[in-house]
């Protein structure tokens, strides 16, 4: 198989070429795989198979093919080139596919053809296929014949046979299965047909299927003509002599004209037929020809589809000829040959023709168009079709030639009239009004062909196709009802049945309910089947009647009781309510109604009643027009009554609904103005007005309304408007149309009168008059000539140039007035007022420099009336606008600058000219008047929003140097604020508002805009609407219209975010207050300058009107702002976050209000919002924070009790986002407020943060804040005095008796309440830790690992998970019963076997004075993170935990990610602290991800190999950045770094990852990390957990020798290293591992190992521990419980026995010349144990001297003796001390006297060095003479502590941190009290480590701190005295 794993590694496209069939079928699993994957068909990775695809079909071994099979269908199906290998693959099918035995190869081979005929190449495989036919094997003939007849594109015309079968076949036309690619949308109508369950002829197939079930056609017998043509037809056609070729022509001619022909090969004679049209230049040949092709056609029918592409384009471009008997043969040849094929399959050919310049060919395309739709339906015509036939249709009617203009209208009237309007009009967007109404006038003159066929009659309107057997025929007349009674009664009972299965998807039920159903069914227009039934008589009706109703009902129908009559409607309204739609008879029903008294009924209760039943019937049967016209006369005669109107306008919308809008509100509008009655009318316009808004627009007929609304334009307000809103705003064209194309707008279908002549020179010297009286008269006039005109053409003479001059008037009435003629001339005029922008417009700018105040408002409202006629383009064009600007007027500039702030934010685009008014801008910005520089200010974003900042900044090039940077300053701010530009939908329509509206009716037209077309122009100005004038017929009920749409645009604008994120407008926000830019958020009570500068800071980030809501006077608006807060809180987090400053201060206002309900949501939404920061774990910064929280503790002293309970809910909360210790801060100044509840809530307040925090939360020290607090004991308020007593005794249960310390000085009455209250509480101080830890979780969920984190931020808190950590494993018994105070009881801690876990500070010789300040805690390195990081992570724990969780995800992305913002923390000294404590969690993701690889993805073939190899590397990378940390590496635990070692060893043994590209580089990274984890680990840990491992590993049999070997090489290495470590590893835990490791191996199980390195390994440890050790290596064994179960103890005597020999065999040689001869008797030995014996002594405090004395002597003996074994293994300061005790020893014999005193040792001291633990230490401090003990004691007595708590003595700055030291898992963690302290104490130590250098002796060893247990934090404050006392001794002993 060597062969195997060569082509494994091949690509799959070599596999499939591969001459090993296994390869090839492996290649062909994996291309399918592929081919299914890839997502763009348009892929180069198709390209490549390009080739291969006939392999894959061909494949000569079964089982390959079968897959090829399987990948050729896959690709065929997805691939965008597939279309090329069609031949080949096709023939590879049809020949080697075919024939196969296995059935499930045919049956891919079928799907593969039918596939490659889905994607359009059927005319390729039926080519193969038909040459399959003629194979020999009659297998493949069947195969072919088969697929031909699935493949439902290929209609057969060579088997006589089939004809025959055909005859047979039952006439049920056949429904297509399978659709072409291009005919989806088909395939989705022809489901959804199925769906509805309709009778879906004409729906599926491209033919016409509305024939009469028996055609004549088919019943004719079939003539075949082929062998009838002369034999010499072909010379004969082809000779020179026109009148043979004419002698041919004639007689195919008559053949031709057999109605049904014999189907055959007609390829040959089309061809010549095709030539002669083409080709011949004798045109009565070119017409006879074309008669032959029209009869062929007629004959054949479908089966000359095949050739009709041939023909089509020749006999289009012969259209030249102009002789009419040509062109007649011509247009009947191409009409027969179109109903043979599809208008689909010749729409290039004809397309191609319609570019011609010839305007005949053009002329005549158009009408074959035109005819040609005429055949089709909606669904032949679909949007594909229409779109290029439209566009090129669109060229013809702009052609210069006019039959080609007319023959354009008339194809595309004809697609309007099949396809509808909703499909046709988004081509005709830009066809202009004249051409539009000309394309739909020849829609209604067109007759579709369907009906002709048959003699009945329908109506057919936009031409929706007629389902069941209803025959059809349309005339002109379509709108009004065709009533011929050529069909009978009796078929016509039945239509609606019939078609029960079509119209009920109209959904009338549903759309009864009101806007939403009307909503949908307005979409549906065009699909929604049309009902029609001709009308009945009377007596047809009553007898239908009383089959459905109650007798009893239709006998009172004419009662002359009134109450008779309501009976029997209410009958009558129960007999329809319980009908099926499919059995009542609708037109019968209402007839009834209308009978006697009919519509004339004089009772309303009765006719409410009637008129609710027409609604019913309407909704509930299948409502058709005819029905409708029975009733609606009565309705609109009704609809203007008090009492019925409701009910009437009921029935009418839905009638509306079931007969469609346009023709009902054309019926009814008609109705309405033929009569009197002007309510009627009124109202009828008022239901139009509410149905257009509900149906939408699409449909109706404007010019009809027009027409009749003429008669009472003023009534009709509302609907013109809706009008506009529908066809200028919201059409269904998504075309966007530029605001100059106003042409076909409606409003150009009003009338407009032209004023011009009314405009006389007599009047314009008026209005020029000197005396002002006259002047005014002339404005009169012109007042009223516009009020007359209503609606105006743009021709006012002279009149622009008399009003310009008015508008600098002297007097300012007339100034006004003739503003407010000008808003009216813009209304009236409509969009045509642009024309005057530049001579009236800009002149009207110019008075808003006005001084009063009015004039400038009116000023204003006009310019913007104006805009809103002509938009923004005309104004900011040229230089008008800037030359306004630069006028030094105040009031002009700061009306402008806000004119334009408003005004720009709405436009997509602006003309460049606008940069003319930026240096005028800048100057604005510098103006004197503050309103002035305000406004530029607010307006600058929006310039910048469409200049962009480099223009902008590009532009303060000229300005002063001082300007230039407080501009660019200004610039950059407003890039923060800078929104973005309006989408492109969102198109400003403001012009549509245009002439069409009186000015008072302005906020309709802002809301018609707002809902048509969603423009984003800010609301219209009340100023705007105004009131006078209201005609009296629209009074009343339109006033209210107006009044309710403004709320209605409100709820428009309320759809997007209330928060708007701005980027970095929080940070520019806290630097301008910083920078002390804005006023600081600090006040006693908010003065109006805070609310403005907050409102200003909120509108760029807060949605208008719900600033609108917060700044509003009345507080039911407050309530209303905070409940959308409320609301919108979770939907808009970000949002939320981004403002949280502004919103915060705004609830600050709220503090203010004395409202108690706005203050109660305030607190409900604080409460939410506090609750949704936690969980994002958000922080708030100090700018926020002291913003907010000083008033929010106003707040706790409430007297209300709920609110108060609510604000310490909230402060409880902001704990989780906000440190603890600076809380305590602000609670702490809230105790000083004059407000005695809110002192004693804050006191109590205090109490629960200490509680709940610990000590370290009191600010600035816990003294101080004590001290502070205990003042309060003597409130003369009881509330605040119990409050301040309950408070301290809250900490003294935390702290104990050290309050009292901390306190300091109380008067006896306070001191005496504060004992009693103390005793009481009966809260002993032992119980505080536990109490501690069972109390946090009361304020939050778990404190101690949550919180403690999440306020990491600030050096107090320092419980953090870092600490909590560093304790693992301390004893907690022994420290925690009793409280102790600070003092340096090394006695007791040597008695204590705790592990030490702090350090005090170094003992520093300079001033010391210094340790008495208060400490001043360096800020943790951990706040000065990255920005970045910062967000991403925000220091929490719970972030950490996050990303870690994420290291093990099983998807690879998500894991680099993790891995990569992990390993970027771990490389920034800065940073890496925070992963303290997570360590272990982390090595367990990373391993589990290791496991992952391994198992999974590595095997995963579909995984790309790069990927796993960067997953490696990040997960190596980051590990490896990790253990170079060495505090952090030794956090790893012992169990941890055992899978880990587990893990990376199996990693580099891995075979799969060496075969990769990268993999040896992986695996020397591993190697290079394992090098890392074994030298930085903690060294117990490590060493243990190899141990384990190399235990495991022998123990599992399924575990590789190579396994166990690498980790005999770890342990090897270890051991190497243990002369440097042996002083910081844990050898009792060791041992004792190596005890269990022998239990379960004894000697004999391991001498049987195949490989004897185990036991060599095993001994190899053990011999160099003892010999490290020595004999003490045998005190070590303590943790073994019995020594027994193995043979360590036994060994390790051996080993010690046999070095022992070596040592007395060496000290032998030494000693042999001086020694006397009992000496050299005794052994080796005994040698040794003399020497163990003097060093026992030695390390013993009461025979130190002794011993020393003795090994004097000893040495003296034997000068040679080695005493360094004995030395080595004891501390450096051990051995100073030995030799300087011999020295001393020395020259006290020799008489020398005393060593100088300043090495600080007397004589008679007694050092002290305790090996054993076990060993006990006598209490007393001073030596036994009583003397004082120098600190070199103290020192010494330390240093044997540190070195039984594993720590080196090395100097201080090489001293691993304490963190990695302290670990010991095999005990409890405890969390205590004390680990405050010892952050605490190690951060002091740091700080102050430049004055370490105490030499205590001449080696100059560092002092490290004394190991010291605290039960509380604070004892470092309290205890002081003692320290200072000791100090003093320490002090005066060196000197």
């Amino acid at each position: 198989m060597g062969d195997d794993s060569e082509w494994m590694k091949l690509p799959i496209d070599q596999k499939c070429e591969h001459k090993l069939w296994k390869a090839r079928l492996n290649g062909y699993e994996e291309a399918l795989k592929l081919f299914q994957k890839i997502d763009d068909e348009k892929s180069p990775e198709w390209s490549k198979y390009l080739g291969l695809i006939k392999k894959f079909v061909t494949d000569s071994n079964a089982v390959a093919q079968l897959k090829g099979l399987e990948a050729a269908l896959a690709y065929v199906e997805n691939a965008h080139v597939a279309g090329k290998t069609t031949g080949e693959v096709a023939s590879g099918v049809v020949n080697k596919v075919f024939n196969q035995p296995k059935a499930r190869a045919k049956e891919l081979g079928l799907d593969i053809c039918l596939m490659y005929i889905e994607i359009e190449k059927g005319e390729a495989v039926q080519e193969e296929l038909l040459k399959g036919l003629d194979n020999k094997n009659p297998k493949i003939i069947v195969a072919c014949i088969e697929t031909l007849r699935k493949d439902d594109s290929f209609l057969f015309w060579q088997l006589k046979e089939l004809e025959e079968e055909w005859v047979k076949v039952s006439s049920v036309a056949p429904k297509q299965t399978r659709f072409l690619r291009s005919q989806q949308e088909l395939k989705a109508k022809f489901e959804q047909q199925q769906a509805v369950g309709g009778d879906a002829d004409g729906g599926g197939d491209d033919e016409e299927e509305a024939v009469p079930q028996v055609d004549a056609y088919e019943l004719l017998e079939a003539v075949e003509i082929l062998s009838k043509l002369p034999k010499d037809f072909y010379e004969k056609i082809e000779a020179k002599k026109w009148q043979e070729r004419k002698e041919a022509l004639e007689a195919v001619e008559l053949l031709v004209k057999n109605p049904k022909l014999e189907s055959g090969d007609y390829a040959d004679l089309v061809k010549v037929l095709k030539k002669v049209v083409g080709k011949d230049t004798n045109v009565m040949l070119v017409a006879l020809a074309a008669k032959c092709l029209a009869g062929l056609a007629t004959g054949l029918r479908k089966k000359f589809g095949q050739y009709a592409g041939h023909v089509v384009p020749t006999i289009l471009e012969k259209f030249k000829e102009k002789k009419p008997q040509v062109v007649q043969a011509l247009q009947e040849a191409i009409d027969a040959i179109f109903l043979t094929t599809t208008l689909q399959n010749i729409s290039e050919d004809v397309l191609a023709v319609m570019d011609n310049k010839n305007p005949t060919i053009k002329q005549q395309t158009s009408l074959f168009i035109a005819r040609s739709f005429r055949h089709c339906t909606p669904s032949t015509l679909p949007k594909s079709l229409l779109k290029p036939f439209c566009a090129a249709l669109l060229k013809h009617i702009n052609d210069s030639a006019p039959e080609v203009r007319d023959a354009g209208f008339e194809a595309l009237g004809t697609a309007l009239k099949v396809a509808g309007e909703k499909a046709v009009n988004p081509f005709l967007a830009d066809v202009d009004k004249l051409k539009l109404d000309r394309i739909k006038e020849c829609a209604e003159k067109v007759e579709l062909v369907y009906g002709k066929k048959t003699g009945g009659t329908a109506e057919k309107k936009e031409g929706k196709p007629i389902t069941g057997k209803t025959p059809a025929l349309s005339g002109a007349g379509g709108d009004k009802e065709t009533k011929d009674a050529a069909t009978k009664p009796g078929p016509l009972k039945k239509a609606p049945a019939v078609k029960s299965g079509g119209p009920p998807k109209k959904g009338k039920p549903a759309a009864a309910a009101g806007m939403g159903g009307a909503g949908a069914k307005s979409k549906k227009g065009p699909e929604t089947k049309e009902i029609f039934e001709s009308e009945l008589s009377i007596e047809v009706c009553e007898e239908k009647a009383a089959a459905v109703l109650p007798a009893s009902c239709i006998q009172q129908l004419d009662s002359g009781n009134w109450k008779e009559r309501l009976a029997c409607m209410e009958e009558f309204q129960k007999a329809v309510e319980l009908m099926e739609r499919s059995e009542m008879p609708c037109q019968a029903l209402v007839r009834m109604l209308a009978k006697k008294p009919g519509w004339k009924e004089t009772n309303f209760q009765v006719m409410q009643m009637k008129l609710h039943i027409v609604a019913l019937i309407a909704q509930k049967g299948n409502f058709s027009k005819t029905s409708a016209q029975v009733v609606l006369d009565g309705l609109v005669d009704k609809v203007g009554d008090v009492k019925c109107g409701s009910n009437a306008k009921e029935a009418m919308t839905a009638i509306a609904e079931a007969c469609q809008l346009p023709w009902t509100a054309e019926q009814v509008v008609a109705m309405a103005f033929s009569q009197k009655n002007p309510k009627n009318q009124s109202e009828t316009l008022n239901w139009l007005s509410n149905a257009i808004k509900e149906f939408g627009f699409s449909g109706l007929n404007v010019k009809a309304f027009i027409s009749n609304v003429k008669t009472a334009l003023a009534a009709t307000n509302p609907v013109i408007f809706l009008f506009l809103m529908h066809s200028g705003g919201g059409g269904d064209d998504g075309e966007e149309e530029e605001q100059e194309d106003v042409g076909n707008d409606v409003v150009d279908l009003l009338p407009r009168t032209d004023i011009g002549d009314k405009i006389t020179a007599e009047l314009v010297s008026k209005i020029g008059d000197k005396n002002w009286k006259i002047r005014k008269e002339g404005l009169d006039e012109v007042t009223s000539i516009i009020n007359d005109a209503k609606f105006i053409q743009p021709n006012i003479g002279e009149l622009p140039a008399a009003l310009k001059s008015r508008l600098n008037d002297s007097n300012k009435i007339l100034v006004q007035q003739t503003l407010s003629i000008l808003q009216q001339l813009a209304t009236a005029m409509g969009p045509n007022i642009k024309q005057h922008v530049k001579n009236l417009g800009i002149p009207v700018i110019t008075v808003l420099g006005d001084s009063k105040n009015n004039v400038r408002a009116a000023a204003l409202a006009t310019v913007n009336a104006w805009a809103e006629q002509t938009g923004m383009k005309e104004w900011l064009e040229g230089e008008d606008l800037a030359e306004e600007l630069k006028k030094e007027n105040p009031f002009l500039r700061q009306e402008l600058l806000g004119w334009l702030a408003e005004k720009l934010p709405t436009l997509r685009s602006v003309p460049s000219d606008l940069l003319l008014c930026v240096p005028h801008l800048y100057s604005c910005l510098e103006d004197r008047n503050g309103d002035v520089r305000k406004k530029a200010q607010d307006a600058l974003p929006f310039f910048m929003m469409h200049l962009g900042f480099e223009k902008m900044a590009k532009a303060t090039s000229k300005l002063k140097p001082t300007s230039k940077d407080q501009v660019l300053a200004m610039l950059e701010k407003a890039k923060a604020n800078m929104p973005a530009k309006p989408a492109p939908p969102a198109k400003a329509s403001s012009r549509v508002v245009g002439g069409a509206a009186p000015a008072k009716f302005q906020p309709a037209s802002a809301l018609a805009e707002d809902s048509g077309s969603n423009t984003m122009e800010s609301k219209p100005d009340p100023k705007k609407a105004k009131a006078g004038g209201t005609s009296s017929k629209a009074k009343g009920v339109q006033g209210k219209k107006v009044l309710s749409k403004p709320n209605l645009k409100e709820d428009d604008d309320k759809s997007g975010p209330i928060f708007i994120i701005v980027p970095n407008g929080k940070e520019q926000r806290m630097k301008d207050e910083k920078g002390l830019k804005v006023l600081k958020w600090n006040f006693t009570t908010p003065r109006d300058e805070y609310i403005e500068q907050l409102k200003t800071q909120m509108s760029s980030c807060v949605a208008k009107w719900l600033q609108d809501e917060m700044f509003h006077a009345d507080f039911q608006h407050h309530n209303k702002a905070l409940a959308v807060m409320i609301e919108h809180l979770e939907s808009e987090k970000d949002g939320v976050i981004s403002c949280l400053d502004l919103i915060l201060k705004w609830l600050t206002l709220r503090f203010f209000d004395t409202n108690t309900s706005v203050l109660m949501k305030a607190l409900e939404y604080l409460k939410l919002l506090f609750n949704l920061l936690s969980q994002e774990e958000y922080h708030l910064t100090e700018n926020e924070a002291s913003s907010f929280i000083p008033y929010l503790i106003l707040k706790v002293g409430e007297p209300k009790d709920v609110i108060r309970k609510d604000v310490r809910a909230i402060l409880n909360r902001m704990c989780l986002i906000y440190p603890a210790s600076k809380m305590f801060t602000f609670i702490m100044e809230g105790t000083k407020s004059k407000n005695s509840k809110q002192r004693a809530e804050c006191l109590e307040e205090l109490g629960c943060l200490v509680e709940s925090y610990g000590m370290n939360v009191c600010q600035p020290t816990p003294g101080k804040a004590l001290k502070e607090m205990a003042t309060h004991i003597g409130d003369r308020d009881n509330t605040v005095r119990n409050a301040a007593l309950n408070t301290i005794v809250t900490v003294y249960n935390v702290h104990g008796d050290q309050v009292f310390k901390l306190i300091g000085n109380l008067s006896e009455k306070d001191m005496s309440m504060l004992e009693e209250r103390i005793k009481r509480s009966a809260k002993r101080p032992s119980a505080a830790p536990v109490r501690q830890a069972e109390e946090k979780p009361q304020r939050t969920q778990n404190i101690s690992a949550n919180a403690s984190m999440l306020r990491k931020g600030p050096a107090e808190d320092m419980s953090s998970k870092l600490n909590q950590n560093r304790n693992m494993g301390s004893h907690s018994e022994t420290t925690h019963t009793v409280p102790r105070e600070f003092q340096l009881d090394l006695d007791e801690i040597e008695n204590d076997n705790g592990t030490v876990r702090c350090e005090m500070p170094a003992l520093v010789q300079h001033k010391l004075d210094d340790i008495f300040e208060p400490v001043l805690i360096p800020e943790p390195k951990i706040r000065a993170v990255s920005p970045h990081f910062d967000d991403m992570h925000s220091n929490t724990a719970s972030t950490i935990n996050f990303v870690i969780s994420q290291v093990a995800s099983g998807d690879i992305n998500t894991s680099i990610q993790a891995l990569a913002q992990i390993d970027e923390v771990l490389r920034q000294e800065d940073k890496a602290e925070a992963m303290s404590g997570h360590i272990d969690q982390f090595l367990i993701a990373t391993f589990m991800q290791l496991r992952l690889i391994y198992n999974t993805h590595m095997a995963d073939e579909k995984l790309d190999k790069d990927e796993i190899v960067k997953l490696y590397s990040c997960i190596i990378g980051s590990m490896i950045s990790l253990f170079q940390i060495e505090s952090l590496a030794r956090e790893a635990s012992t169990g941890v770094l055992k899978d880990l070692m587990h893990g990376l060893i199996t990693l580099m043994l891995d075979s799969r990852v060496e075969d990769i590209e990268e993999g040896e580089q992986v695996i020397r990274s591993v190697n290079l990390l394992v090098v890392k984890v074994l030298e930085k680990s903690d060294q117990t840990n490590i060493l243990s957990a190899l141990l384990v491992l190399l235990q495991d590993s022998l123990l599992a049999t399924a575990s590789s020798p190579k396994f166990s070997e690498l980790v005999m090489k770890c342990l090897w290495r270890m051991v190497r290293l243990l002369p440097e470590t042996i002083n910081s590893i844990n050898l009792d835990r060791i041992l004792l591992d190596i005890h269990i490791f022998m239990k379960v191996f004894p000697k004999e199980k391991l001498k049987q190992c195949k490989s004897e390195f185990p036991i060599r390994t095993l001994k190899t440890l053990l011999h160099t521990l003892c010999k490290l050790k020595g004999p003490k290596i045998l005190d070590h064994l303590t943790m073994i419980d019995n020594k027994n179960e193995s043979e360590l103890e036994a060994h390790l005597c051996r080993v010690m026995k046999h070095s022992m020999d070596q040592t007395g065999s060496k000290a032998d040689k030494d000693t042999e010349k001086g020694a006397s001869r009992t000496e050299e008797k005794a052994s080796k030995a005994k040698v040794n144990d003399i020497l163990a014996e003097i060093f026992k002594k030695i390390g013993s405090k009461e025979n130190t001297k002794e011993g020393l004395a003795e090994l004097y002597e000893y040495k003296k003996k034997y000068s040679d003796a080695d005493i360094e074994p004995f030395l080595k293994n004891s501390s450096q300061f051990f051995q100073s001390y030995v030799e300087r005790g011999l020295r001393l020893i020395e020259t006290e014999r020799e008489g020398k006297g005393r060593i100088a005193a300043s090495t600080g040792i007397s004589p008679q001291m007694e050092g002290t060095c305790v090996p054993a633990s076990t060993h006990t230490v006598s209490s007393s401090i001073g030596n036994t003479n009583g003397e004082e003990v120098g600190p070199s004691v103290y020192l010494e007595r330390l240093k044997i502590l540190r070195q039984r708590c594993g720590l080196d003595n090395a100097k201080q700055e090489d001293r691993p941190p304490l963190t990695s030291l302290l670990s010991k898992p095999a005990l409890p963690t405890v969390a205590s009290s004390t680990d405050m302290l010892h952050s605490k104490l190690s951060q002091l130590r740091e700080s102050r480590e430049q004055y370490q250098h105490l030499d205590l002796d001449s080696n100059q060893t560092h002092s490290s701190g004394i190991g010291t247990t605290l039960a509380s934090p604070s004892s470092a404050a309290a205890n002081i005295d003692d320290l200072k006392k000791r100090l003093e001794r320490i002090k005066s002993s060196r000197k």
